[in-house]
C-alpha cells in the first residue's frame, strides 16, 4: 500500500474509533472536520519515507506513528486558529474549526486530538513495546515544553524572541518528530535523524514566512499577512524576500547532506529535493523592488 493510502487509512480508523457511540455527536463531527480533507500530510509522509528507508519491519507501528503525528499537527492548527491566538477565520480553504463549531467545541476538539494521538500510539505498541515507548516519548517531547510546539506558541508572548529557537519549536519540532519517529518505528536510533528533521522544519518555516508575505488568502486557503498583524518574528523581516529565499535554499542543501546512512538514502534525498521545489516560493516582481 502506498504511504498516502496507509496514512489516510490509519487516520480514518482513529477518527472513526474516537467517534464511536456513545460519543457526543458534535464533538465527533468536529474531530472529523479538523482532520479531513487533510493538507499535504507532509509530516506523516516524511515519517513513512524514513521508516521505509530504514526497512519498515513493523508497518503497523509506522502507520500508527504517522497517524499520531498528523493528529497532533491537526490539533495544533485547531488551537492556533482560536481567537486567543491567530483568530483565523479559515483553514485549508474552509471555515476554521471554531468558526464551524464554536469556540468551546474547537478547544475540546484540539484537546481530544492530542489525547487520541497518544492513544493510537499506545494501542499499536504491543508487538514492539520498547519502540512504542520511545515513540510516545518523542511525540511528547516535540509537542510540549521546552522544545515542542507549545514552546513555539509560548515564544510569541516573549518581549524578545530568538528567531531560530522560535522556528525550531513552533515548526521544526514536529518535523524532528517525523524523522525520528520514522526511524524508531523501523528499529533505528532516533538521535542521528534529528538534524534532518530540524533542517526540513526550518526550511518549511522560512517558506511559510515567504508565503505569508507574498501570497493571497485564496492561494493559501488561510489568512495572510499574519506575521505583520501579530508582530511575529519572520525570516522575511530579518533577511528580506531575496535573502529569505537564499536562506531557504541553503537550509535545504544542508538537509540533503545530513541524511544518515540507510538502505533508502537515495530515495530520501530525492524526496527532500522534491519538497525543495514545492517549498520555494517565486517572489512577484513588485515584491522584490
Amino acid at each position: 500500500m502506498a504511504p498516502k493510502a496507509r496514512i489516510d487509512a490509519a487516520l480514518s480508523s482513529a477518527i472513526k474509533g474516537a467517534g464511536a457511540q456513545p460519543a457526543p455527536k458534535q464533538l465527533a463531527s468536529a474531530l472529523d472536520y479538523a482532520t479531513t480533507p487533510g493538507g499535504a500530510r507532509i509530516r506523516p509522509t516524511i515519517l513513512m519515507s524514513v521508516a521505509q528507508a530504514c526497512g519498515d519491519d513493523q508497518p503497523g507501528l509506522a502507520d500508527a506513528a504517522a497517524a499520531a503525528l498528523e493528529l497532533m499537527h491537526c490539533a495544533s492548527l485547531v488551537h492556533d486558529d482560536l481567537p486567543c491566538f491567530d483568530n483565523a477565520d479559515t483553514r485549508r480553504g474552509k471555515p476554521s474549526a471554531h468558526r464551524a463549531f464554536g469556540e468551546p467545541l474547537a478547544v475540546l476538539a484540539g484537546d481530544s486530538l492530542i489525547m487520541l494521538a497518544f492513544d493510537v500510539l499506545a494501542e499499536a505498541s504491543d508487538p514492539a513495546p520498547k519502540r512504542g515507548l520511545e515513540l510516545l516519548r518523542i511525540l511528547a517531547k516535540r509537542s510540549g515544553m521546552p522544545m515542542g510546539i507549545c514552546a513555539g506558541q509560548g515564544w510569541e508572548s516573549e518581549a524578545e524572541i530568538d528567531l531560530r529557537a522560535y522556528h525550531m519549536s513552533k515548526t521544526g519540532a514536529l518535523f524532528i518528530a517525523a524523522t525520528q519517529m520514522g526511524a524508531v518505528a523501523a528499529g533505528q536510533e532516533a538521535e542521528p535523524w534529528e538534524e534532518l528533521g530540524a533542517r526540513i522544519g526550518e526550511a518549511f518555516q522560512v517558506a511559510d514566512d515567504l508565503r505569508d508575505a507574498l501570497y493571497d488568502a485564496d492561494t493559501l486557503g488561510k489568512p495572510v499577512g499574519q506575521d505583520d498583524l501579530h508582530g511575529r518574528p519572520s525570516a522575511v523581516t530579518e533577511f528580506g524576500v531575496d535573502g529569505a529565499i537564499r536562506h531557504l535554499k541553503d537550509i535545504l542543501s544542508g538537509a540533503i547532506a545530513s541524511i544518515p546512512a540507510c538502505p533508502g538514502e537515495a530515495q530520501l534525498a530525492h524526496m527532500v529535493r522534491a519538497y525543495a521545489e514545492r517549498l520555494t516560493p517565486v517572489a512577484p516582481a513588485h515584491s522584490r523592488a
